[in-house]
């Protein structure tokens, strides 16, 4: 089923893979990459999907780029769409090349923009949550604005590392120049807004964002964390976080 905008309503679930590979498979990998989209997005059930290359998140570029982790976002009908992804062609074959993975179930909270032009995740409507969100971001930048926007990144992704309340983060890309975005889980929405909006340096950023018009694209949402399988480190999880605040969280 190919992706479509005339679903307002959000998704039955969004599930995120992450799967670490070995070195030697990078050229397999990129292989799927190429070739795989197009499958994914026929595997019934699914609303939207993206496969993803990763990196640090310390910054963007090809400096940044993780070779050996690589990413599906999905957006399903319904869970009993999801589960049969692991039986997938698709789902399968990342199964046979990787040496570790993890899978976050997600439940879309908010969602603001466009993917592709898109609006993958609806038109959330939920209530308050309590206990792990995940937010990812991401943009497709204008060319002539890419310089003034890796200068003003540095800040951001310093800060990011000690603030309270993170559990775990990497960047997301569909190319490795140009379109970008990030992946942070958060112990609460409290720690994530804190962070978003009092943060000085991420506060001067988003003000930026729309002075500057970094983006020709892009897209915000927020998700509550279900149930999270697999190896946490490939999620590039805290060291001081606890695994158990997540794993297993309805």
């Amino acid at each position: 089923m190919s992706e479509q905008t005339g679903r307002l309503g959000a998704p039955g679930l969004v599930t995120l893979h992450v799967w670490r590979i070995p070195r030697p498979a990078v050229p397999r990998a990129l292989a799927r990459m190429a070739v795989h989209p197009w499958r994914l997005r026929r595997i019934p059930g699914v609303r939207f999907a993206k496969l993803l290359g990763t990196g640090t998140g310390t910054g963007f570029g090809p400096g940044d780029a993780d070779l050996t982790r690589w990413a599906a976002l999905v957006a399903w009908d319904s869970p009993t769409a999801a589960a049969g992804f692991d039986t997938s062609p698709v789902g399968r074959s990342w199964a046979r090349l990787a040496r570790s993975c993890a899978r976050v179930e997600l439940r879309p909270l908010t969602s603001r923009g466009e993917w592709s032009g898109h609006r993958p995740f609806g038109e959330p409507s939920c209530g308050p949550v309590t206990g792990p969100v995940l937010a990812l971001t991401r943009a497709r930048l204008r060319a002539r604005r890419a310089v003034t926007f890796w200068r003003a990144v540095p800040p951001v992704a310093a800060a990011l590392p000690g603030a309270p309340g993170l559990l775990a983060r990497f960047g997301v890309g569909e190319a490795p120049l140009g379109w970008q975005g990030t992946v942070t889980v958060w112990r609460d929405t409290a720690d994530l807004v804190a962070f978003a909006y009092r943060h000085p340096e991420h506060r001067a950023a988003i003000t930026r964002t729309a002075a500057e018009g970094w983006y020709a694209e892009e897209l915000f949402a927020r998700f509550a964390v279900g149930d999270v399988v697999g190896d946490l480190a490939v999620l590039g999880w805290a060291a001081e976080g606890d695994p158990e605040s997540v794993r297993g969280h309805a």
